[in-house]
C-alpha cells in the first residue's frame, strides 16, 4: 500500500481553515472562492485516502483470518476487492501528480483545422466530439465559447470551456498537433488522406493578479457574426474581437447572441493566452539556464489516429498505442493522459 503524506495534507487544511476564520478574509470574494475550492479538494483527498486505508486494513484482516482457518470460500471475493482497491489507489496516485500551479483550474480548449479544407475541418469536428464525450463521461461541464463552421462540412475552429476539478491538469496532455489517416468520405475515388488539426489547452485565469492585463492596452472591435447562429446573431454586431496591443495577441468570440457575453468570453480567452505566453517565457529562461532545447509544442505531432489500412491510435511522446480507434474517438483518453502525467 502506497503511503500518502496525509499529515501534510491535514496541516494544509488547518492552515486554510485558520485563514478563512479571519473576518477580513471574505472581503475579497475571488480569493475566498479559490480558497474554499482548494479546501474542498484537500478534504476530499484526505477522506479518500483514509477510507482506502481502512478498507485495506479490513481486507488484510479478513485475508489473514481466511488463511489461518484455511477457508477458500471467500478467496474470490477477497481478490475482487483487492483489484478494486488497487484500481482506486492508482487513480489517487495519478491525482497526486496534478500538482502544477494551474492544474486544478478549468480549461479553455481550442481546436483549429489544418490545411486541407473539408478533410481537416471534418477531422476538427471529430476531435470536438471526442473531447466533449471525454468531458461528459468524467462529469465535466462543457460550454462553447466560439465556433466557426466549415464551408461544406466540419468546423474551421472551436473554443470550449471545460469546467470541473483538475480539468486543465488532465487535458494539458492534449496540446499539440493531431494527425488522422483514413479513407476520405469526401473523395469519390476512395483514396487515403492524411489530415491535421491543432489543439490548444489553456488554464482559465480566475484572478487578474495572475497576469498583467491593462485594459487600456486592449482594442475592442465588434462586428457581425458569420455562419450559423440564427437571424439575430447574423444581423447584429454581437461578435467581439480583442487585440492586446503590446503582444499582438488577437482573440475573438461570436457564439453568443449577446455582445456582452461574447466580450466576457473573449476576455477569458485573452487572459489565458497571456498566461500561456508568460509560462512559455519562464520555460524558455529555465531551458536557457540548463542548456535544454525543447521543440515548439504547437508544431509537434503528438498523436496519430489511423483508420486505414489498419486501426490504431499512437501517442508519439509516450509510445502508448490502442487498437480500438473507435473507443478513443468516443472519449476514452485515459491511457494517453495517464502515461503523459507519469512521464512528466
Amino acid at each position: 500500500m502506497t503511503i500518502f503524506d496525509i499529515p501534510n495534507l491535514e496541516a494544509k487544511i488547518r492552515d486554510l481553515e485558520n485563514e478563512m476564520a479571519d473576518p477580513n478574509f471574505w472581503n475579497n470574494p475571488e480569493v475566498a472562492q479559490q480558497a474554499s475550492k482548494k479546501l474542498k479538494i484537500l478534504r476530499k483527498q484526505v477522506n479518500g485516502f483514509t477510507s482506502l486505508k481502512m478498507r485495506y486494513d479490513d481486507l488484510s484482516t479478513l485475508l489473514a483470518l481466511a488463511q489461518e482457518e484455511e477457508d477458500e470460500s471467500i478467496a474470490q471475493e477477497l481478490y475482487r476487492e483487492g483489484d478494486r482497491l488497487s484500481a482506486e489507489l492508482e487513480r489517487m496516485e495519478l491525482a497526486m501528480l496534478l500538482n502544477g500551479p494551474y492544474d486544478d483550474h478549468n480549461v479553455i480548449l481550442t481546436i483549429h483545422s489544418g490545411a486541407g479544407g473539408t478533410e481537416s475541418q471534418d477531422w476538427a469536428q471529430m476531435l470536438l466530439r471526442m473531447y466533449t464525450r471525454w468531458a461528459e463521461d468524467n462529469g465535466y461541464e462543457v460550454e462553447t465559447l466560439d465556433l466557426l463552421t466549415g464551408d461544406e462540412a466540419g468546423i474551421k475552429g472551436v473554443t470550449l470551456m471545460i469546467s470541473g476539478p483538475y480539468a486543465y491538469g488532465y487535458l494539458r496532455s492534449e496540446k499539440g498537433v493531431h494527425r488522422l489517416v483514413r479513407i476520405s468520405p469526401f473523395d469519390a475515388a476512395g483514396r487515403r488522406h492524411t489530415s491535421f488539426a491543432s489543439v490548444s489547452v489553456l488554464p482559465e485565469v480566475e484572478q487578474d493578479a495572475e497576469i498583467d492585463l491593462d485594459l487600456n492596452e486592449v482594442r475592442i472591435d465588434t462586428y457581425r457574426a458569420s455562419g450559423a447562429g440564427g437571424q439575430h446573431v447574423n444581423k447584429t454586431d454581437s461578435a467581439v474581437r480583442l487585440t492586446h496591443i503590446p503582444t499582438g495577441i488577437v482573440v475573438q468570440c461570436q457564439n453568443e447572441r449577446s455582445q456582452h457575453k461574447n466580450r466576457e468570453s473573449a476576455m477569458k480567452i485573452l487572459k489565458a493566452r497571456l498566461l500561456e505566453r508568460k509560462m512559455e517565457e519562464q520555460e524558455a529562461k529555465l531551458n536557457a539556464i540548463s542548456g535544454h532545447k525543447s521543440d515548439i509544442a504547437w508544431g509537434n505531432q503528438i498523436r496519430s489516429y489511423v483508420f486505414c489500412p489498419y486501426t490504431m491510435v499512437k501517442d508519439h511522446r509516450t509510445d502508448v498505442e490502442m487498437g480500438d480507434v473507435e473507443k478513443v474517438m468516443d472519449g476514452y483518453l485515459e491511457p494517453f493522459i495517464q502515461a503523459y502525467l507519469r512521464r512528466k
